[in-house]
């Protein structure tokens, strides 16, 4: 049997990009047979540039075989499917970095992937081609960094104050924080923060806190070595992380990984073993 083959590298962006980049990861894959995996929301924005075949996408926005591509908020699974060889680099960015960088209204890109010819950012479109000369991982890094500092010396959008903070507020409370709540904080009316937010975000606050809880209930779940290379797994049952993360109860949690995974807690961990 001809098991796939894998080269997972992580970089870590300049200091400067911090709060626009989560990571990079370097990887090169190979199976002979094919590959499907489920690729279920999370609070980041996904920039793939690919230096080797395309990667077939099946999501919201239906089936699309992009080369480099990025991909928005999403509040619906997306699955990826190659056979062969995969080569290229992940950037995780948050939605606020994606505004800063392209200065596009971010709901252009929410449950879509467009591949980056169509962004109208032709220094990104040509960087796949520019790294795929570059001899090592650390080298391809190096010219990632250098675009991502280039474009934001002066962004192209300039996230509110106050859509900057309900962000970051979502995210340390991984959802937990109540629309109402957030509009008093900042000042703002309901409706004007849900505007400005979904503007900037690509998502509204509800459906944002939404996602990030879920995200929260699945790392619980999944080993952790999954996430930091660590080798502890996760010992926590589906009712305990439906309570840690503020859900009803277990049915609640299961609906949820059924809406936003297309699948059940159980089926989801099982992908990642």
């Amino acid at each position: 049997m001809d098991l796939p083959r894998s080269e997972y590298v992580l970089g870590r962006a300049h200091p400067a990009l911090a709060g626009h980049v989560r990571r990079y990861l370097g990887y090169r894959e190979y199976s002979a047979t094919p590959v499907r995996r489920r690729q279920a929301p999370v609070g980041s924005c996904t920039l793939i540039l690919n230096l080797g075949p395309p990667i077939r996408l099946h999501g919201p926005a239906g089936p699309s075989v992009p080369t480099s591509f990025l991909a928005g908020m999403h509040d619906e699974v997306v699955h990826t499917e190659y056979t062969g060889h995969q080569f290229g680099v992940q950037v995780d960015l948050s939605p606020l970095g994606v505004f800063a960088l392209l200065g596009r209204p971010m709901p252009e890109l929410s449950n879509v992937a467009p591949a980056l010819t169509e962004l109208d950012a032709p220094e990104l479109a040509a960087l796949p081609a520019r790294m795929a000369d570059a001899p090592d991982w650390p080298r391809r890094f190096a010219l990632l960094d250098a675009l991502l500092l280039r474009r934001l010396e002066t962004p192209a959008g300039r996230p509110d104050a106050e859509v900057a903070w309900a962000w970051r507020r979502l995210v340390r409370s991984h959802g937990r924080v109540g629309v109402q709540e957030l509009a008093e904080e900042t000042g703002w009316s309901r409706r004007h923060l849900l505007t400005r937010f979904r503007g900037q975000v690509g998502l509204a606050p509800k459906p944002t806190a939404r996602v990030l809880r879920f995200q929260r209930a699945a790392r619980l779940l999944v080993p952790t070595a999954v996430y930091d290379g660590s080798t502890t797994p996760a010992v926590r049952s589906i009712a305990e992380v439906a309570a840690e993360c503020g859900y009803a109860d277990h049915a609640h949690l299961v609906r949820e990984f059924h809406a936003l995974a297309g699948c059940t807690p159980s089926e989801y961990l099982a992908g990642w073993s």
